[in-house]
């Protein structure tokens, strides 16, 4: 008779069979996903601006868009401690949501007057261009990154896009 023995080893630790993703690939795909989410923004807030008027629009998405992240907040950390905290932070910190408000009123008004495509593209332009003054200067807290030619080749060519989809 035959008998067979297996000697298992018991590792030290758990295996951990998850797979191994880096912080910039999860923010990549999260702004790929933004910026998808943009556009259809752009298209869907321009619909409701024209049935329901601009200001109209702009109070109901920022009113559901407050209680939607007030309950996010809630299940997520269990307390709206981080809602009392943020009021005692510096007054520019907070202009974050009046810069959100400005955007949604602005893709609402734009969007049905010039097009989603070209609303998006200057968007985008403003934002590029803003972003690389924020990186080159270190503004609002931020790192300071050097502003080299190929950035500023990219946000000539966006601009030029941009314009370019002003065009019917």
């Amino acid at each position: 008779m035959l008998v067979m023995t297996h000697n298992y080893v018991k590792p030290d630790r758990p295996r951990d069979y998850r797979c191994a993703v880096s912080g910039s690939a999860v923010a990549t795909v999260l702004a790929v996903g933004a910026g998808l989410a943009g556009s259809i923004q752009v298209a869907l807030m321009s619909r409701l601006g024209e049935r329901i008027g601009v200001l109209g629009a702009l109070a109901f998405s920022t009113a559901l868009t407050a209680a939607i992240a007030l309950v996010i907040l809630l299940v997520a950390r269990g307390s709206l401690g981080a809602f009392g905290r943020a009021v005692h932070q510096p007054w520019w910190m907070l202009l974050g949501g009046v810069m959100g408000l400005i955007i949604v009123f602005t893709i609402t008004y734009a969007g049905p007057r010039i097009g989603v495509a070209a609303t998006v593209g200057i968007l985008i332009a403003g934002q590029l261009a803003m972003g690389a003054a924020i990186d080159r200067w270190g503004l609002f807290g931020s790192e300071q990154i050097a502003l080299h030619w190929p950035r500023l080749l990219g946000i000539g060519l966006l601009a030029a896009g941009a314009a370019l989809s002003l065009r019917r």
